[in-house]
């Protein structure tokens, strides 16, 4: 990214065509977003708005939006803010933070002008939280090929008017396309104009701007579409449609009635590695929409893989917090937000339905799901074990709450999983936490929040006293949850697992277009047997060539691989290239693990796994 300022008469001539149709005097604010004259990959924004009775007013980006829960300050990326009257006279502007703007004699105002970097080229793959903005959250501009615009990072809002409807126009180029659930209602092929009720219905639409790459399909009335930006232009949406259908179908049978959108966008954004680009990999969920950036490298198989999951829990969150949420989501402040004490709901429960549906809808099997319900254990055991959820929740933008974020993913799944067990359990296995969810969607729904304080005893009032007492002990408590005895309340029991030893590690080279036996992995039994050492470049194994852009399909193939069975592999040890021959070798060991062993409770079993 670039960072260096317009010159006056730049700005100037770049704003000359753009805003001759903003002359706001409607009750809108009316912004324009210039996607066809990009300058040192900056674009420029027009911002319109209604007549200002104060003479003074803050225009600001946010510093962090729903569903990220780290200060990211999109005001960073923003140059040549200015304010203008109905005379093209300059307003005196100060900047009171890094996200804000303050106009004096702001009843004169009609007209503001910036210009704004986007985030994925400035990305160094530290982390969210650390320096990078998450990439699905972030911008990119990347003249004549993709734009990524999540609007939180284009436009800002006046906060006295977070109420005021938005009309925003996109001028862009004829061959780009713009992706998004929202309702384009100008017929032009250069020019989008889109109307939202408020700026935070506007945060929640992203549009994605590429070359169209995209296909649609309809679920139980559900119209999604798919679009995909793929930098080398490997992946299309019509090659991974097939799997995205699946789950998605999947999914809103698992649902059954639970009230959803009537459309939803996948914005699927695939990075190259050997530049500039994203390095967030993960996905932002919307009411609508979900945005997902991938490494390209990952080819198809392993992508549809890792989008499985992805979309999931994504797609899962239009239950939670879309649907049920509290007052702090509802009327989210961008600049200084209070926290909800509910991560667990948000996060959690969204994260199991992510990885219960798929064992209810057959995608994967009972043994498979037990297994991941292990690792989350295991995971869980490397936070702390003894905060409060609900403590942890309120301060998680503060140091050292902040860390234990991602312990929603592990720990606020497995709360999900005792809730749903002592439900299906106390209900002789009618009722589980989607029916939870479906009631609290009935009390309480998109347009009517909750008070954090009061969602332990509405869940209580809806099912039965030993959920609110472990409500108490184990979310809003201190106290360690024993999981094998709620396992047990459905004959499923601790047990030893014999599992086969992952073959080899590899590490990409994306420059040159080579795999390497990662250096720093142990010798596994594969490796010992055909004398694979760390650091080999590999080229083949048994007379096929792979490389970065080939990796997904030597994943399937090892696979195929079975104990015993002969096979060549061709590297490259220290610059002298060898061939390698001998036989398959495996190792399993015993880990442990969960399986079904009490027959007599097979059907509570089957009615938490399958009803």
């Amino acid at each position: 990214m670039k960072r260096s300022i317009y010159s006056l008469v730049l700005l100037c001539s770049i704003m000359s065509s753009v805003n001759a149709q903003l002359k706001n005097t409607s009750s809108n604010v009316k912004v324009a977003i210039d996607l066809l004259n990009v300058k040192e990959d900056k674009v420029i924004v027009t911002v319109c708005p209604p007549k200002i009775t104060s003479n003074v007013v803050l225009y600001q980006l946010p510093k962090i939006v729903p569903g990220t829960y780290s200060a990211d300050n999109y005001g960073q990326f923003i140059e040549g803010f200015r304010a203008f009257d109905a005379k093209g006279n300059e307003l005196n502007v100060t900047k009171s933070d890094i996200n804000s703007w303050k106009i004096v004699n702001a009843r004169k105002l009609t007209k503001i002008t910036y210009a704004v970097n986007d985030t994925y080229d400035i990305e160094k793959g530290e982390g969210h939280g650390k320096g990078d903005v998450f990439s699905p959250a972030g911008t990119n501009i990347e003249e004549g090929k993709n734009f990524m615009v999540n609007t939180h990072g284009f436009v800002g809002y006046f906060p006295g008017l977070l109420s005021t409807p938005y009309q925003v126009t996109i001028t862009h180029p004829e061959a780009l396309w713009g992706a998004t659930s929202m309702q384009d209602t100008d017929d032009s092929k250069t020019k989008d104009v889109f109307y939202t009720s408020r700026y935070a219905e506007l945060v929640e639409n992203p549009i994605m701007y590429s070359k169209p790459n995209y296909s649609s399909f309809t679920v139980n009335g559900m119209q999604i579409l798919l679009s995909v930006y793929a930098s080398n232009g490997t992946i299309t949406a019509e090659s991974i449609l097939p799997e995205v259908k699946d789950v998605m179908t999947a999914q809103k049978t698992f649902l059954g009635s639970f009230d959803t959108t009537k459309k939803y966008s996948i914005l699927l954004y695939l990075c190259d590695l050997s530049k500039a680009d994203a390095r967030g990999f993960g996905a932002l969920e919307h009411p609508t929409a979900t945005t997902v950036v991938m490494p390209e490298v990952m080819g198809r198989e392993q992508l549809v893989e890792t989008l499985k999951d992805v979309i999931s829990h994504e797609f899962f969150h239009i239950v939670t917090p879309l649907t049920i949420h509290s007052k702090e989501i509802q009327d989210f402040d961008f600049n200084n937000p209070k926290m909800s004490k509910h991560l667990w709901l948000y996060e959690g429960v969204t994260e199991y339905f992510a990885n219960l549906f798929q064992v209810n809808q057959g995608l994967i099997s009972e043994d498979a799901f037990y297994k991941r319900l292990n690792d989350k254990i295991e995971h869980a055991k490397a936070y702390n074990d003894t905060l409060p959820f609900t403590i942890m929740s309120t301060n998680v933008l503060e140091d050292p709450y902040k860390d234990q974020y991602t312990n929603v993913y592990e720990k606020g799944a497995l709360i999900a999983m005792c809730l749903d067990l002592i439900i299906r359990d106390k209900s002789n296995g009618k009722n589980g936490i989607l029916d939870l969810m479906q009631k609290l969607s009935v009390a309480y729904g998109s347009k009517r929040a909750f008070t954090d304080d009061e969602l332990f005893d509405k869940i209580t009032a809806l099912t039965f006293p030993e959920v609110g007492t472990f409500l108490a002990n184990y979310v809003a408590g201190s106290k360690s949850i024993n999981y094998d005895d709620y396992f047990a309340r459905v004959g499923v029991t601790r047990t030893s697992v014999k599992v086969p030893e992952a073959k080899f590690s590899l590490s990409l080279d994306q420059s040159k277009n080579e795999l390497m036996i990662d250096p720093n992995s142990k010798t596994t039994a594969f490796m010992k047997a055909l004398d694979l050492r760390a650091g080999d470049i590999i080229k083949a194994f048994n007379g096929i060539n792979y490389d970065t852009t080939t990796i997904s399909e030597l994943s399937t193939k090892s696979k195929e691989w079975k104990d015993g069975d002969a096979i060549t592999v061709k590297i490259i040890r220290d610059g002298t290239e060898q061939l390698l021959t001998g036989k398959v070798g495996l190792y399993y060991e015993n880990i442990e693990g969960y399986q079904a062993t009490d027959l007599t409770k097979e059907t509570l079993k089957n009615a938490w796994l399958k009803g």
